[in-house]
């Protein structure tokens, strides 16, 4: 591939250069026969026999090896076929059979250079260009005023009207590379975005499964060891623990479920046939079940609730993402007392009285009698509440208690203020 545009460059190099040559030497050679038909028509140019007609044709040929010999020195191409003006003045009024060339040379120059450089370059091709015409209308049998006014005019036309032209392509040009460069910026913007779009989505995806499986695998721990113990002396004990372990495992392929479903692109997420039941989005009303399989686990849990709650979960005032924020806090929370105080007492309140706002916190006091605090490496549990809040406009609270315990407390915006006030406490051990 690149070879064969170096092969299309190097034979577009000859053929400006060619073409220039060919009609140059058309011009001169209607200039003669206009002349030889009306000698008033072109006034002192050259028959086809006399010399200095072979001569001017030796002169337009070395414009055009000039054009391609030095195509990549433009300043010094035009000066050099300039200086071909000055010895076409034996043309007479045909002298403009070489301008062909300066006009070429001339745009290639101003293509190729600024203009402040560019600027003594073209005023020596004008003045060589103005000489030329001036010494050519001489001979032709001009006026000399005539003759000096005709050579200014077509020395300025000659490097001038390029100079325009060039100024016109290259402003398009620039143009154009101004619409590609922002196209390639645009592009680049939206692959940006695509690839945050993207993490984002990742990030979502892995704070919901370390928020599903970390709470129910800390209930399942929970209650293997309680099976270790109860195993020998109280095997009814085992084999309803045993049973709860297989809820818990459940209730994680259902959540587990219910999120793939929830990703794919679906028009209908809620599937009652499945065997772990419909796809659902949990809400503040799901906090109670959720309390209530972290109590069966073995673990002291109460549940207190202010306000209506229920109606809340219903009404729309506080969205499904809040929601689901609150809920996954809650649970997350539970699973890090589980894990981190086993045996502690939590205390999960849902206060819906506060106007604009649902608070939700999760207190568990020191590990039980007999249980030492269990210190984990970092993970994520935090970091993913922290996300859920700032998603979703929320205030996240967290830190250790007085009494040796940890607090998490979630403060969630309401678009409309509760309308009831209603407080319900129950308590599971």
């Amino acid at each position: 591939m690149i070879e064969r545009l170096a092969q299309h460059g190097r034979r577009t190099a000859y053929v400006v250069p060619a073409a220039c040559w060919v009609l140059s030497m058309s011009l001169l050679a209607a200039s003669v026969i206009m002349q030889q038909s009306d000698p008033s028509a072109a006034r002192g140019v050259p028959g086809f026999g006399d010399a200095a007609w072979w001569g001017s044709a030796a002169v337009l040929g070395l414009q055009a090896v000039v054009l391609w010999g030095l195509r990549g020195r433009p300043r010094a191409t035009l000066l050099a076929v300039a200086a071909g003006l000055p010895a076409l003045m034996v043309l007479g009024e045909g002298i403009g059979v070489g301008l062909v060339a300066v006009l070429v040379a001339t745009y290639r120059a101003a293509l190729a250079a600024p203009g402040r450089r560019l600027a003594p370059t073209l005023l020596g091709a004008g003045a060589l260009v103005a000489a030329g015409v001036t010494a050519a209308g001489l001979r032709s049998g001009s006026a000399e005023s005539a003759a000096i006014v005709g050579g200014l005019l077509q020395g300025a036309a000659a490097v001038g009207l390029p100079l325009v032209l060039a100024a016109l392509v290259g402003a398009r040009r620039e143009a154009d590379a101004a619409l590609a460069g922002t196209a390639e910026a645009q592009s680049r913007e939206r692959d940006a975005l695509v690839q945050v779009a993207v993490e984002r989505e990742r990030t979502a995806m892995a704070r919901e499964l370390h928020d599903i499986a970390a709470h129910h695998l800390s209930g399942i721990a929970v209650m293997t060891a309680a099976i270790g113990r109860q195993i020998d002396v109280d095997p009814d004990g085992a084999k309803q623990a045993v049973a709860q372990v297989r809820e818990q495992s459940t209730a994680m392929l259902r959540d587990l479920r219910n999120l793939v479903v929830l990703l794919r692109d679906t028009d209908s997420p809620s599937d009652p046939s499945g065997p772990a039941g419909p796809v659902r989005m949990e809400t503040l009303a799901g906090i109670g079940e959720l309390v209530a399989r972290a109590s069966e686990s073995g673990s002291v849990v109460s549940l207190e609730t202010s306000g209506p709650v229920a109606e809340l979960a219903t009404s729309g005032a506080v969205g499904p993402l809040a929601q689901l924020a609150a809920y996954r806090v809650v649970q997350e929370a539970l699973a890090n007392a589980a894990r981190h105080a086993p045996g502690a007492r939590c205390e999960v309140r849902v206060d819906a009285q506060a106007e604009g706002r649902v608070e939700v916190a999760v207190r568990n006091g020191a590990p039980g009698p007999g249980e030492a605090r269990v210190h984990h490496g970092p993970g994520y549990g935090l970091v993913g509440m922290r996300e859920r809040a700032d998603l979703t406009g929320a205030t996240l609270r967290y830190g250790p208690t007085d009494d040796g315990g940890w607090q998490v407390a979630l403060a969630i915006p309401v678009a409309v203020a509760p309308a009831a006030q209603t407080t319900s406490t129950g308590e599971a051990s």
